[in-house]
C-alpha cells in the first residue's frame, strides 16, 4: 500500500478480517499484512521492493528468516510510475502483484509484466465513454487537460482521433502544471498563465481531466489558488484515475470549481457490513493497529493519547468520534472505486489461495489467480480476463459541492464494456451545454468558418429543396426522397401530392363539361341533319360526308374525356393515338369537301372530263387514304416506343406529376405535323376556292373553319410546351374542344340557322337562284 493514512486502508483491512472470520474460505489460515509507504518516490518504492523480499529488519533481497510470514502477493497503489517500478522488481521472483489503482497501459503487457493482475478495468472503454458522454449531451467544443507524462500523452493521442471521428473538436489541449519547487517557481508561473488563459478564454464550456493523484497535484493547486472563492463556470469531467480521496491531507484545498462536474470512477457496490465495521473503528480498541490510530490522528486532527501522534494544541481523540460526521472531503463512509476494487483483490487472492491449498500440486499461486472466479457479498462476479485485468466497468459520477467543500457524488451512470453492443453506455439526463457556435435552428445548415474548427460555424438557411432535420446540429443537408419535399420550416419531410386533372377540380370539371356539352349538341346537329336527309341544302352539301364529318366530330369532343382523370396504360395508349386518327377523320372529311366543291365547279363547263371524278367514290377514298395514313403512323408509335405512365416528382415542387410519357416525341409531333398538313392543304383548296359562284359558296365556310383550326394548333404547339402536369393536359383539352368547335359552328351552324329557322329557303328554287348562303 502507499499511504499510513489512505481510507482505502480501511478497505483492505475490513476484506481482510471478513476472511479471517470466515470458517470456509481459508479455515486454519490468518491473512495478515504490512503497508508501506513510496512518497510517490522512485527510491522508497525501491527500497520498500526490497524490504519485502528481506528478512523484516535487515533489507536483505532472497534471505527471510521470518519462516511465520509468507508473502503470498503485494497490493500497489495509485501510482503509475510507482507500481512499474514496484512490478519490475517483484516480477522477477513471481510474486504475484495486485493494483488496485493504476491504469497503465505498460502493466498489461503479459509478456513484460506476467506476474501483475490490475483490479481496475481497461482504459479504452473510459476513452469510449467519455466519447459517448459528449454525444449524448451534444459537447462539440472541449477543453483538454493532461498529466505532464507518458500516459497523459497516450491518453490524448488515443482521445483525440476518437473525438475527432464523432465531429468533436478540441479548444485547447494543455498539461497539468506540477508541484512547485524553489528550481521549477518560473515554469510553474508560466505553466499557471498559460492554464489560466486557456481556461478563461475559450468558449468550451466542458474541459476533460485526465492524470492519477500524483500527476495531478499541480492542478489541483492551481485551481485551489484561481477558483477558491469565484466560481469557474465550466463542467470539468475528469477520469478514474484521479481519486480525490486518496490524500486527505490535501483535500483542505477547495472543491467549488468541481460543482456539477461529471466523473468517471471504478465502478463500486455497497458492500455488506462495511458501515458497521467503520462506526467500531476507535484508536483505542484493543486489539487496534497502529495504522487506525495513524488515520485517526490525521481525520479527526487530534492526539491519540499513549502515543506519538500529537498536535500543538493539545486536543486529545477521544475515542467517540465518528466517522460519519466528517465531510466527505475528508472521509466518505462508501467505498470508492478503488477501495472496491482492493476488497475484491484481497478476495481474489483468498479465493485463489483456497484453490491452491486445495489442490494436490500445491505449486505457484498464480495459475488459480489467473482463474479465479467468484460473486463478492455485493453481487457483482468478479474474475481477471486474459489480460490480468478486472472485468469491472466505469461508474460516471455527478459531482454536488456545498459551500463549505463538503461534496457527495451521485451516481448518474455507467459505461460497462461487457454489456450488449448499443447498450454500453448509459446515463441519467442532465443537461449542460458546451459548444463553440450555439446549434442551427431547423431549416438552417452551418457553413464552416474559414481558419477555424469544424465546430464553429455559420448557420445558413438549408438549400431549396433540402432539410436540416437535426434541431441541435445540423450535420449535413440532406436531402429528401424523390416522393417528399421540405415542409416550409424546412426541418422535414413531408409527402408530394398527386397532381393531375381530374374530375373533382374545377378545371377539370368544366373541361369535361364542355365536352359533353359540345357532343350532346354534334348529335342533336347529327340528328337533325339525318332528319332532314332529303332537303336541298342536306342533300348539295354531301350528306354522306357531312354525317362522317359530324360522327367524327362527336368522338373527337368524347376523346378529350380520355385526358381527364389519373394516368393509367390504358388511357395513355389511347390519348394520343385516338385523337390524332378521330381528327384526321374529321380534317380529312374537310379536305373532301372542298374539293369535291372545286370539282363540282369545274364540271359545269361544258367539254369537261371533270363530271367522271365527281361522286361518292371520290369522297370516301380522300377520307379512307387520308386516316389511313395516320392510323399506319399511330401504329408505328405504338409498335416502337409507346406513351406509358410517368411520375415527374422535380418539376413541381410538393407535387408529384402523374402524366403520360409520350415515349417518342418524334412520333407525336409527326401525328401532330401530319394533322396540319391536311388543315394547311384544306385551307389552301378552300381559300382558292372562296370567289366561286354562290352556289358554291360552302368554301368560303371551310375557309374560315380551317382558319380557325390552324389558329388554334398553331397556338397550342409553344403553349404546350411551356407547362407542365395537369395545365399542359388542360391546353390540348382545350385545343381539341376549340378546335373541334370552330369545324361544327363554321360549317354546319348556318345550315342548321335555314333548317330550323328559315325552311323558306331550303327549296330547290331558291338552291338554283343562288340565294342560298350555301349550295
Amino acid at each position: 500500500m502507499d499511504l499510513w493514512s489512505d481510507p482505502h486502508v480501511l478497505a483492505l483491512v475490513f476484506a481482510i478480517n471478513k476472511i479471517n472470520q470466515d470458517p470456509e474460505l481459508l479455515p486454519n489460515v490468518t491473512l495478515g499484512f504490512r503497508i508501506y509507504e513510496s512518497f510517490f518516490s522512485p527510491r522508497k518504492t525501491y527500497e520498500s521492493s526490497f524490504t519485502l523480499l528481506s528478512t523484516r529488519y535487515l533489507m536483505i533481497p532472497n534471505y527471510n528468516c521470518d519462516t511465520k510470514d509468507k508473502l503470498s502477493a503485494v497490493f500497489g497503489g495509485l501510482g503509475s510510475e510507482t507500481s512499474i517500478q514496484m512490478a519490475t522488481i517483484l516480477g522477477i521472483y513471481k510474486i504475484p502483484q495486485i493494483s488496485y489503482g493504476s491504469f497503465h497501459a505498460m502493466l498489461s503487457d503479459k509478456f513484460q509484466f506476467p506476474s501483475v493482475y490490475r483490479m481496475v478495468p481497461n482504459e479504452i472503454p473510459q476513452s469510449l465513454g467519455l466519447v459517448r458522454l459528449m454525444q449524448h449531451f451534444q459537447w462539440t467544443w472541449i477543453g483538454l487537460i493532461a498529466s505532464d507524462d507518458d500516459s497523459g500523452e497516450k491518453f490524448v493521442q488515443t482521445l483525440k482521433p476518437m473525438l475527432t471521428r464523432n465531429s468533436i473538436c478540441v479548444a485547447f489541449t494543455e498539461r497539468a502544471p506540477q508541484v512547485p519547487s524553489s528550481s521549477m517557481a518560473q515554469a510553474f508561473r508560466e505553466q499557471h498563465f498559460k492554464l489560466h488563459s486557456s481556461i478563461t478564454q475559450t468558449k468550451a464550456e466542458v474541459i476533460v481531466v485526465y492524470g492519477d493523484t500524483d500527476s495531478l497535484l499541480g492542478l489541483k493547486l492551481f485551481l485551489h489558488i484561481n477558483y477558491q472563492t469565484a466560481p469557474i463556470g465550466k463542467v470539468w469531467i475528469t477520469t478514474a484515475q484521479w481519486d480525490f480521496t486518496s490524500n486527505i491531507a490535501l483535500n483542505k484545498w477547495t472543491l467549488k470549481p468541481f460543482h456539477g462536474a461529471l466523473s468517471f470512477a471504478v465502478h463500486t457496490e455497497e458492500v455488506p457490513g462495511f458501515r458497521d465495521f467503520l462506526r467500531t473503528l476507535n484508536p483505542y480498541q484493543p486489539q487496534g493497529d497502529i495504522f487506525i490510530q495513524r488515520f485517526w490522528h490525521t481525520v479527526f486532527n487530534c492526539s491519540v493519547l499513549y502515543s506519538s501522534l500529537t498536535i500543538k494544541d493539545g486536543r486529545n481523540c477521544s475515542g467517540k468520534e465518528e466517522l460519519a460526521s466528517l465531510p466527505g472531503s475528508d472521509f466518505e463512509m462508501k467505498m470508492s472505486g478503488q477501495s472496491y476494487s482492493i476488497y475484491n483483490g484481497v478476495y481474489a487472492v483468498a479465493h485463489a489461495l483456497h484453490a491452491l491449498y486445495s489442490s494436490k500440486s500445491k505449486k505457484e499461486l498464480h495459475p488459480f489467480l489467473k482463474n479465479v472466479q467468484f460473486n463478492n457479498s455485493a453481487g457483482d462476479k468478479v474474475y481477471f480476463d486474459e489480460n490480468g485485468e478486472s472485468s469491472a466497468g466505469y461508474d460516471i459520477l455527478n459531482w454536488i459541492v456545498f459551500p463549505n467543500d463538503s461534496f457527495i457524488r451521485v451516481k448518474v451512470g455507467h459505461m460497462d464494456p461487457r454489456a450488449p453492443v448499443g447498450q454500453e453506455f448509459t446515463i441519467n439526463e442532465t443537461v449542460p451545454r458546451s459548444v463553440c457556435t450555439d446549434s442551427c435552428r431547423p431549416g438552417y445548415a452551418r457553413t464552416v468558418r474559414e481558419g477555424e474548427p469544424l465546430c464553429c460555424y455559420n448557420c445558413a438557411p438549408c438549400p431549396e429543396g433540402t432539410i436540416s432535420n437535426q434541431t441541435g446540429r445540423c450535420l449535413q443537408r440532406n436531402l429528401c426522397p424523390e416522393d417528399q419535399y421540405p415542409n416550409r420550416d424546412q426541418d422535414k419531410c413531408i409527402p408530394k401530392i398527386m397532381n393531375f386533372l381530374s374530375y373533382e377540380e374545377p378545371l377539370g370539371f368544366v373541361l369535361a363539361s364542355f365536352a359533353l356539352l359540345f357532343s350532346l349538341l354534334t348529335a342533336l346537329v347529327l340528328g337533325m341533319f339525318i332528319t332532314h336527309r332529303d332537303t336541298p341544302i342536306v342533300r348539295a352539301n354531301n350528306r354522306e360526308l357531312s354525317y362522317v364529318l359530324l360522327l367524327s366530330l362527336l368522338l373527337c369532343f368524347l376523346c378529350s374525356l380520355v385526358f381527364i382523370g389519373q394516368p393509367g396504360r390504358v388511357t395513355c395508349l389511347l390519348r394520343q393515338t385516338a385523337f390524332g386518327v378521330i381528327f384526321s377523320v374529321s380534317v380529312s372529311s374537310v379536305l373532301a369537301k372542298t374539293i369535291t366543291v372545286v370539282l363540282a365547279f369545274k364540271a359545269t363547263k361544258p367539254g369537261t372530263s371533270m363530271k367522271k371524278w365527281l361522286g361518292r367514290r371520290l369522297a370516301s377514298s380522300i377520307v379512307v387514304s387520308c386516316s389511313l395514313f395516320q392510323v399506319g403512323i399511330c401504329a408505328v408509335w405504338l409498335g416502337t416506343d409507346p406513351p406509358f405512365p410517368d411520375l415527374d416528382m422535380k418539376s413541381e415542387a410538393g407535387h408529384i406529376l402523374v402524366q403520360c410519357n409520350e415515349g417518342s416525341n418524334a412520333a407525336f409531333y409527326c401525328v401532330l405535323g401530319y394533322m396540319g398538313f391536311l388543315a394547311i392543304v384544306s385551307f389552301t383548296v378552300a381559300f382558292l376556292a372562296r370567289k366561286l359562284p354562290d352556289t358554291f359558296n360552302e368554301a368560303k365556310f371551310i375557309t374560315f373553319s380551317m382558319l380557325v383550326f390552324c389558329s388554334v394548333w398553331v397556338s397550342f404547339i409553344p403553349t404546350y410546351l411551356s407547362t407542365k402536369g395537369k395545365y399542359m393536359v388542360a391546353v390540348e383539352i382545350f385545343s381539341i374542344l376549340a378546335s373541334s368547335a370552330g369545324l361544327l359552328g363554321c360549317i354546319f351552324i348556318p345550315k342548321c340557322y335555314i333548317i330550323v329557322l328559315r325552311p323558306d329557303l331550303n327549296t330547290r328554287e331558291q338552291l338554283e337562284r343562288g340565294r342560298l348562303q350555301t349550295p
